[in-house]
């Protein structure tokens, strides 16, 4: 059996396995945020002298429903309690699976880029797993610091830890390689929020419940500002999630800078749905997240063509493809490491190369992400001829 088979198959299963179990942990997230802010007073006054701050009754799929929230804790627990953990646990575990297949398995193309820092596989692998460890580890402290207090002043030094922490990566990795793991490491913070003050305040509660003590508020006050974090990281990485498809933002010389206007723009939407939730919500909030979105779109124009040269025939650009594209874009890749054509792109005839014009000037000259970490050896001149066919009309 050819390892290129088994490996599309683990990536196939890992990134399916992965998709599923984040679906239902986000949905799960965002429903139990929606569910907390429409929550309104009881309407029976007996429930709310057994302590149920609030309650919300919905109809879906042909039945009503009722959900009901207490302030603190029941006076008697039910025999079954249902938990949301696992499906945050499954999410990293089949997330670093498929990390390690993609990125660090297959560094040489996803990760590492020698015009942006050379780097060996086993270093990058080093400093992206540092990356993952030292970002919870910074946020959690400053939760834990006299600054968690404080949402605000709390917000503001999360924003420039995760900008730092952008340009940090986009000056390490290739830019794809970095998006993926700026996405990564909130994802990581994300499920041990989950792990390790979540899940542990709410069994703190239970414990409390069953050996007839008063359970602390403490834990749920925690455990409710780690979920809105939670849910305002979300946004940006599922961005991440999808990023690797657009060169003209990972590509880019500000990279950095337009990964963090396009987090923002996600955290300030998110904001909004929360306040639409609580039946506040403030146009502003969303505008402000709808420009900033806008401008990381200006922002990422592709730079204006310098003086290229005449332009180039089809006879030109030909030998340029076959010899720097087609080794992996081909219906049989020669490339070390490719056992199919990425994306299913063949560039072999001509027909293939012109329907193709527009993308090979993006990927190769535009934002110049292709070949990833230039492992067929493109010059700059080559690229340029590039640039000079389409400038002629790519014929």
């Amino acid at each position: 059996m050819e390892a290129g088979f088994v490996l599309d198959w683990l990536n196939l299963v890992l990134r399916w396995a992965h998709m599923i179990v984040g679906i239902a942990w986000i949905g799960a997230s965002f429903y139990f945020i929606w569910l907390d802010n429409h929550l309104h007073k009881p309407l029976d006054p007996a429930d709310a002298a057994k302590g149920i701050g609030g309650e919300l009754w919905a109809v879906h799929g042909g039945g009503f429903y009722t959900a009901k929230k207490f302030t603190l804790a029941p006076e008697k627990l039910p025999p079954e309690l249902h938990w949301f953990m696992w499906e945050a646990y499954t999410t990293l575990i089949t997330g670093f699976l498929l990390l390690c297949l993609v990125y660090y398995h297959g560094a040489e193309v996803a990760l590492i880029d020698p015009s942006v820092m050379a780097l060996t596989q086993w270093e990058a692998i080093a400093i992206g797993l540092a990356f993952l460890a030292g970002g919870w580890i910074v946020y959690d402290r400053l939760c834990r610091s006299a600054f968690g207090d404080d949402e605000l002043v709390l917000g503001g030094l999360l924003f420039l830890f995760c900008a730092a922490s952008a340009w940090a990566l986009c000056h390490l990795f290739s830019g794809r390689g970095a998006y993926l793991h700026f996405g990564a490491m909130l994802g990581v913070i994300m499920v041990l929020n989950v792990y390790f003050v979540i899940i542990p305040g709410q069994r703190a509660l239970v414990t409390a419940k069953r050996e007839g003590r008063v359970p602390d508020a403490i834990h749920g006050l925690r455990g409710r500002q780690r979920s809105v974090h939670n849910t305002y990281f979300t946004l940006p990485v599922l961005f991440t999630m999808i990023g690797n498809h657009y060169a003209g933002l990972y590509g880019h010389d500000w990279n950095w800078v337009l990964l963090i206007m396009i987090s923002v723009a996600g955290a300030l939407v998110r904001v909004w749905f929360v306040q639409r939730h609580k039946g506040n919500p403030n146009p502003l909030v969303l505008a402000a997240g709808l420009v900033m979105l806008a401008l990381t779109a200006l922002a990422s124009l592709p730079r204006p063509t310098v003086d290229i040269g005449p332009p180039a025939s089809f006879a030109e650009v030909q030998p340029v493809i076959q010899a720097r594209c087609a080794p992996c874009h081909a219906a049989r890749p020669t490339q070390e490491g490719f056992a199919a054509p990425p994306k299913g792109v063949v560039l072999e005839t001509p027909e293939e190369i012109r329907a193709r014009a527009a993308a090979i000037n993006q990927q190769a000259w535009a934002s110049r992400v292709m070949p990833p970490g230039n492992l067929t050896k493109i010059t700059d001149e080559e690229r340029r001829t590039i640039a000079r066919w389409i400038k002629g009309g790519a014929r």
